[in-house]
This record gives structure tokens, C-alpha cells and sequence, in this order.
């Protein structure tokens, strides 16, 4: 546990990638085995679940530093992190030798079989034999809380160099819903085969913004043109006459898209398809209309799809690419014979109206297709993906083969209403905004912000939070309505979680209108009438 603090520590000390890098192969290559495959495991975000509520945690803590709720609130509130409030207010004695890693781990899941006088018993021991530090540390591994500024590419390109293996072979490896009780480091990384090879799919291939003017790509007639659909990426898979699907975010989500179980009687074992799942209107005829993606999100968390659910939010498949064919991964080739091979995999799919081949966009000139470009929500689609007809199928980001366009988004000017401090390095700060529309000479909330200003910018905002407070609600903070911001955003549904009926997907500040008065700000008809020509 000690090694695992310090390792934390020293990544969330650094911004240098290098730096990173090396602490993390350093700590793989010398680590305990078993600690390994749980340090694999908080990394890629697999959490096992708990045996008591944030909650009860907060109590007891309160009760062990002898301070009073409104004291720890206030604390809570000012650090803006539970985990790190907790090990502030604890007293800490000296560290003890403690269990490693994967021995608290074993010790957690062990408390679901004890009452809350045990549990609480040995969580207040356990932090009486740890550091400050260590206690923030295990807090976050014991509630589940755990975040640090890694991504799963770099964790994969440690593990690579500090194993001598390809970054690509240990992308596969790592993907899939395995669980660091049930496998070991060395089975699931280090050996050359696996026992679920079957479901495993293959890392996929991103696209970078478009960076440059069309005719720096080179000739029209080098790419591929299609249009980008807002749904869930998803591979495909079929092997051993079993179906499985999984979305990028690596959920095995099968149950969830029965409608699409077909395909394994209608594509040979040994296919692995690229695709988009959206929401479709009308999945009975040619004339597909996408729906919002909040339509399609509702089927991951359900556990039982009724009939009347699978008929009120219909799913469809866009077909992009085929990774495997004929059990070869065929990746390597050019997309052109790939495109060749999936539109042979399709043909016994027509007739089937909840699949599409992804069309191409027809276009001679470069000038055609930005024409065309503005168009792209008009059917349903958040603008073009410009692929390379050379290029292979690489591994998460790479530039120049794979380009994503996506149109300018939709913007409203908004009022700030409510503000919230951040977490991590902006604790101190109010960085989390929701924001108001006019409707009748009143406010109404429909967007939460987090990003789009400078540092300097959320100093400024923060300044003006702290001075033009009206209320407090436990952390949110109700503000004097004066700032006005330009919202971007890429769609918009009608919902009930805000007081104006309409939520938007991926909002963020565009701009600070210090331009405008806040009289000046949008009205909720405008609102309305970006939901009826987008919706």
C-alpha cells in the first residue's frame, strides 16, 4: 500500500508524459504480482463495489477527529474532496508496514459478510496505521473514488516497454470485462492466449478533429467520405456461432440490443464489424431518421428490456468497417479492400432494416463536399469522417489517415445561476456552473458547464461567486444573475431533469459575454425552436 501511495503521489505531482511513463514502469517491474493486477485494475477503471455508504464513512471519520457536522461540512466544502477532507481531519500516527495492496482489497471484499459494528471497528484501525497521504489514498480505493492523471494509452505503453511487448497486443489483452479477482497479471497480459479469446475485441481506431483546409489531404479521390453519427461506437463479433458486442468504452452490452442477435446467423464465424448503434425512427422502411442519443443511452442502464421499451426506442446498426474475416484480423489492409469485403458481408443483410452499411458521400471537388458540410444536421448527423482509402486500421488516435468534421455547434447565450466548487487541483474554486435561459421574466436552468475558460477566466468567475452569493445549498452556491455566456453544444431533447424541459448533449462555454447585459440573454423560445429544427 505504501508503494501505491507513493506512486499516486508522485503522478499526480508531474505533468511531464516521460516522467509518468517511467513511474509507472518502474512500479510494474518491481511490484508484487498480485498487486499488480489490482494497480492494471484502478488504472482502466474497474472498481469492485462496497460494503457501506459514503455516508457512514463520512460519520465515522467525524467521530474519530471529534469534530461537528457543520465543522466537517464546512472542511468538505473548502477542500472539495471526501477523501481528502477525511485525511485531513483524522489524526495520523506513524505508518505501519500495513497490508499490500491486493491484501486490502481481499480485506474489503471480506467486510460484505460482516455487520456495520465490525466494519466500522476496523476501518477506524486501519487508518490509525497509516500516513496522512495513505489514508487519502486508501479512502479513494475504498469508496471507489479513485482518479489519477493517466489514461489507459499511457498505462499500456508502460506496461509495453516495461514487458518488451507490442502496445497494440497489450491494448487487445487489457480490453474485455475481466476481473482482478478472478485473473492474474501474468494470465492476463503476460501469457499468449486467454480463455474468453472468443469475446475479446480489438482496440479501435479514433479520428482527430479536422486540422487543416481539405486541400491539404490531397486529391478527392484518395478518400472516403462518410457521415458521423452520434451513437454508440460498437464492435460487432461473431465466433463460435456466439454473439457478442461491445462499445468503446469496453462494456460487453449484448443483453442490451437483442434486436441486433440476428446477425449471428447471417455472418460466418471469425467477423468482426465496426460500427455505430444509434436510436432509429421508422426501423420497418429505408428511410431511416436517427433519434437522440438520450433515447439510446436509457437501454444501458436497464436491466430487463420490456417489449414496449424495445418498440418506444428502436436501435439500429451502422456498419463502418470489418476488422476480422474468415477468423484472420485484417486490419492491416487497405481500407478500400476492407470496404470491398464489408459490402460482401452486407448483401445477405439488406432486407434487414435495422442494419445500413455506413453510405458514402458522393462528391468530385473538395469545394462539393464543403457545401454540403452545413447540411449534416439536417439528416441527423453531426457532420463527416474523412477516411484514407490506403490506410490501415491502427490503435486509438493517429493523424493523417482519419479525420472527423464535425459542424459548428449549436450556441445559445446563457445566464449563470448556480455555481459549485471543482475537484483535484480546482477544489478551491468554483469552476462548476449551471446556467438559465428567460422564460416570462424568469430564469429557468437547462445546462451544466464545466469547461471552455481560461485560468485566469475562472479566477475572475470564482472572484464573483465568492462576492455575489445569494444562497447556499450544502456546496452549490446560488449567484446574483449578472454573467452572461455563449453555451456550445452538439444536440438537444426535450427532458424533465431541468426546469425548462430541454437538456443539451456535451454543453461547454464557447465564450464570456462581457458584451452583454444579462436582459440581453436567450429565451427558452429560442430553445424551443433549435429542439424543433434539431430534436
Amino acid at each position: 500500500m505504501k508503494d501505491f501511495a507513493a506512486l499516486f503521489l508522485a503522478l499526480d505531482r508531474t505533468n511531464k508524459t516521460n516522467e509518468k511513463l517511467a513511474l509507472l514502469q518502474s512500479y510494474f517491474l518491481s511490484t508484487l504480482e498480485q498487486d499488480k493486477i489490482w494497480a492494471l485494475a484502478l488504472f482502466t477503471g474497474r472498481r469492485p463495489s462496497r460494503a457501506f455508504k459514503t455516508s457512514q464513512i463520512q460519520q465515522w471519520a467525524m467521530e474519530a477527529a471529534g469534530i461537528p457536522e457543520w465543522l466537517f461540512k464546512e472542511s468538505y466544502q473548502s477542500v472539495g474532496d471526501l477523501s481528502e477532507t477525511i485525511s485531513l481531519i483524522l489524526p495520523t500516527g506513524e505508518s505501519r508496514a500495513g497490508k499490500n495492496l491486493h491484501e486490502w482489497f481481499d480485506w474489503l471484499k471480506s467486510l460484505k459478510k460482516q455487520d456495520e459494528a465490525s466494519i466500522k471497528a476496523q476501518i477506524l484501525e486501519a487508518w490509525k496505521g497509516m500516513s496522512q497521504y495513505e489514508i487519502f489514498v486508501f479512502n479513494k480505493l475504498m469508496m471507489g473514488s479513485f482518479r489519477v492523471g493517466v489514461s489507459q494509452t499511457l498505462v499500456e505503453r508502460a506496461l509495453a516497454d516495461a514487458f518488451g511487448l507490442d502496445s497494440a497486443l497489450v491494448s487487445h489483452r487489457l480490453m474485455g470485462n475481466w476481473d482482478p479477482y478472478l485473473i492474474s497479471f501474468q494470465a492476463l497480459v503476460l501469457q499468449a492466449s486467454s480463455t474468453d479469446a472468443d469475446s475479446k475485441p480489438y482496440p479501435f481506431y479514433l479520428a482527430y478533429s479536422l486540422e487543416s483546409d481539405l486541400p491539404a489531404l490531397g486529391l478527392p479521390t484518395d478518400w472516403f467520405v462518410e457521415w458521423k453519427w452520434d451513437g454508440i461506437r460498437s464492435q460487432i463479433i461473431i465466433r463460435n456461432k456466439t454473439i457478442y458486442i461491445w462499445t468503446r468504452g469496453e462494456e460487453l452490452v449484448t443483453d442490451k440490443f437483442p434486436e441486433l442477435h440476428f446477425l449471428k446467423e447471417f455472418l460466418p464465424n471469425g467477423t468482426v464489424l465496426d460500427g455505430e448503434i444509434i436510436a432509429i425512427d421508422h426501423p420497418d422502411n429505408n428511410n431511416w431518421k436517427p433519434l437522440p442519443f438520450n433515447i439510446l443511452q436509457t437501454r444501458i442502464g436497464r436491466k430487463k428490456l420490456s417489449k414496449k421499451f424495445l418498440t418506444e426506442a428502436p436501435a439500429g446498426l451502422v456498419l463502418y468497417d470489418v476488422l476480422e474475416w474468415q477468423g484472420k484480423d485484417i486490419r492491416p489492409e487497405n481500407h478500400a479492400k476492407r470496404r470491398a469485403i464489408l459490402e460482401q458481408l452486407y448483401t445477405p443483410l439488406i432486407p434487414h432494416q435495422t442494419i445500413q452499411i455506413s453510405p458514402l458521400i458522393s462528391f468530385q471537388t473538395w469545394d462539393e463536399l464543403m457545401d454540403l458540410h452545413p447540411q449534416s444536421r439536417s439528416y441527423g448527423a453531426e457532420g463527416f469522417m474523412l477516411k484514407n482509402q490506403k490506410a490501415s486500421y491502427q490503435v486509438e488516435r493517429k493523424k493523417g489517415d482519419w479525420w472527423k468534421w464535425k459542424v459548428a455547434p449549436l450556441s445559445i447565450d446563457a445566464v449563470l445561476i448556480y455555481a459549485q466548487k471543482g475537484h483535484g487541483r480546482r477544489a478551491d474554486l468554483y469552476t462548476d456552473y449551471t446556467f438559465a435561459v428567460w422564460d416570462n421574466g424568469k430564469l429557468v436552468s437547462f445546462a451544466k458547464a464545466y469547461s471552455g475558460l481560461t485560468d485566469a477566466e475562472i479566477k475572475e468567475v470564482d472572484k464573483f461567486v465568492k462576492q455575489n452569493t445569494l444562497e447556499k445549498f450544502g456546496p452549490v452556491r446560488t449567484v446574483t444573475p449578472f454573467l452572461v455566456f455563449e453555451l456550445g453544444f452538439e444536440g438537444i431533447q426535450a427532458s424533465g431533469r431541468h426546469k425548462s424541459g430541454i437538456a443539451v448533449r456535451f454543453p461547454r462555454i464557447l465564450r464570456w459575454r462581457k458584451d452583454k447585459k444579462v436582459e440581453e440573454a436567450d429565451t427558452l423560445e429560442n430553445l424551443k425552436k433549435l429542439l424543433e429544427l434539431y430534436g
